[in-house]
């Protein structure tokens, strides 16, 4: 069966790649931007964030909380149930819904999407970029059916020692962040220094 989204690009996420944007000069030592650069941006930019934005955010986004595709279709299910949105949008209100703990894919919302339509529990409203979609009477039935489900869809939450993990990798991060701009080279060679021997003790762990 054709795809209600074979001959379109499905949002905008997919105009421009991640790494492109963060893409930035390369450094004294090889390193990009002046430091970083702006994929590092203020609070590291698009793929950092405040707090890490999507990439991290609180919780740390994607890497917080993995979803399974049954969570992905039941929150799909239970926004649609409250209004009509597209992918784009999807991805957005999921992601302010938990606080940037979850913040799914398009790579999973879109096929996911799919799927409903062919499943004829949601329908588009429209065609072409952006397109949004609603549920069917069939839907609606299906959501007032499986209420549980589509509340255990926003309840699964990091563990501790998960979170302890990912916000010491932000603490990490905002060190290194320090050495973006404003030093010294012999600043940055003692802190690149440091980073090499972590990155050694690191795997060390992992090799005990």
């Amino acid at each position: 069966m054709k795809g209600i989204f074979d001959e379109k690009q499905p949002g905008p996420e997919f105009a421009r790649g991640r790494f492109e944007r963060g893409r930035g000069r390369r450094g004294p030592h090889g390193h990009r931007g002046p430091g970083f650069g702006p994929g590092f941006g203020p609070g590291f930019g698009q793929g950092f964030g405040p707090g890490f934005g999507p990439g991290f955010g609180p919780g740390f986004g994607r890497g917080g909380r993995r979803a399974s595709r049954g969570d992905v279709r039941a929150a799909i299910l239970s926004l649609l149930a409250e209004a009509p949105s597209n992918g784009y949008g999807l991805i957005k209100t999921i992601a302010a819904k938990t606080g940037g703990i979850w913040r799914p894919s398009p790579g999973s919302i879109y096929p996911t999407l799919q799927q409903l339509v062919d499943e004829g529990l949601i329908e588009a409203l429209s065609e072409g970029r952006g397109t949004e979609f609603s549920l069917t009477d069939a839907g609606k039935a299906y959501v007032a059916e499986h209420a549980e489900e589509m509340e255990n869809a926003w309840n699964a939450e990091p563990d501790s020692a998960d979170r302890d993990f990912h916000q010491s990798i932000g603490k990490l991060m905002g060190a290194i962040h320090q050495f973006r701009t404003g030093v010294t080279e012999e600043q940055r060679g003692a802190a690149i220094e440091k980073m090499d021997e972590t990155r050694r003790a690191l795997y060390k762990i992992l090799a005990d």
